[in-house]
């Protein structure tokens, strides 16, 4: 019988990826998600009965070990940018990452892959680093022999963050931004999931990992990146950080008193990770350690953002027309 992965987060953006690269390895894939009738699409990943997705809550030690049984191996990848609620940084990306990691050495599961962000520290300045950093801590803790996976900010179809800035555009000629100078190092979203596959194949020695494409580039630039690709022109303008400090605890604020029906645009821990570069660090173990040649920004954005385009996908064919009449 082959083998089978529970993939916790299976159906969020970075989880997808990596269930269909082991349905396509031949392995039996579990997608634990909370709404598993949201995620029927992972099924087509593989053959009939291959790649399911089962009900899954991490803040509850029988629910997770339900799902866990018989695996050979698992993936954690469920994160929060939402600092309140039940499911807040602390009970996801810290106590959830220690639940999955404790119940899997009690289960006797081999391999372990966590998927972590760049920036993980439990003395961090921001409460999302700290709860990062925590889990970290927590795995190890339990599975010392687990795969840690530390993205930048991570890019693709289905992505929070061009496809967010690529839709602010619509709204008018200035698009904001906070931390303009702030470095990122783009992961594209399939090279994070071919990362974490190596780790469950047991072709990835264990320890940390710290993923960042080819391409070094602070906040301002990427968002020219991204409006070149769109074929807009925006000023792009950057709020300080203490008028952003000030806008995020308004948004919080906001959001508490609404009950979270007013959602907040940035948040006042963001602007506290936005001070910090979001890139590799020097020495530390990546991509090439793990034998990929990560993709580019340029490379793949034009995929994928083309409908924030003026004339969506016919702008191709407008500039094309456009260069034969000036000729």
């Amino acid at each position: 019988m082959s083998k089978l992965v529970t993939i916790y987060g299976g159906s969020g953006f970075v989880g997808r990826y990596i269930a269909r690269r082991m349905a396509r390895e031949g392995w039996r894939v579990r997608v634990a998600c909370r709404r598993p009738n949201e995620a029927i699409f992972v099924r087509p990943y593989g053959v009939v009965g291959q790649v399911e997705p089962v009900f899954c809550n991490i803040r509850d030690d029988d629910s997770v070990r339900s799902v866990m049984q018989g695996a050979d191996a698992v993936v954690n990848c469920v994160g929060t940018f939402d600092k309140g609620g039940k499911n807040n940084f602390d009970a996801v990306q810290h106590e959830g990452a220690e639940r999955i990691a404790r119940i899997a050495a009690e289960e006797g599961v081999s391999r372990m892959v966590h998927v972590s962000a760049i920036g993980a520290d439990p003395k961090g300045k921001s409460l999302y680093a700290k709860s990062k950093g925590k889990g970290e801590e927590a795995v190890l803790e339990h599975m010392p022999q687990a795969v840690i996976l530390r993205p930048s900010v991570i890019f693709g179809p289905e992505d929070a963050f061009f496809n967010r800035f690529a839709s602010m555009t619509r709204m008018g000629p200035v698009l904001p931004i906070v931390g303009g100078a702030t470095k990122f190092q783009p992961v594209y979203v399939d090279d994070v999931a071919q990362a974490a596959v190596k780790g469950v194949l047991g072709q990835a020695e264990p320890g940390i990992y710290e993923l960042g494409g080819p391409d070094v580039m602070t906040f301002r630039e990427l968002m020219q990146v991204m409006l070149d690709v769109i074929r807009r022109r925006r000023l792009v303008a950057n709020i300080p950080f203490f008028a952003a400090s000030v806008i995020g605890a308004v948004s919080d604020l906001v959001q508490s008193l609404s009950l979270g029906l007013i959602p907040a645009q940035i948040t006042a821990d963001q602007v506290r990770s936005l001070r910090q570069d979001n890139v590799t660090a020097e020495g530390a173990r990546g991509f090439s350690d793990l034998g990929i040649s990560p993709m580019s920004v340029q490379a793949v954005l034009p995929d994928y953002l083309w409908r924030f385009r003026p004339s969506g996908q016919y702008e191709a064919i407008k500039e094309s027309a456009q260069n034969l009449r000036s000729q």
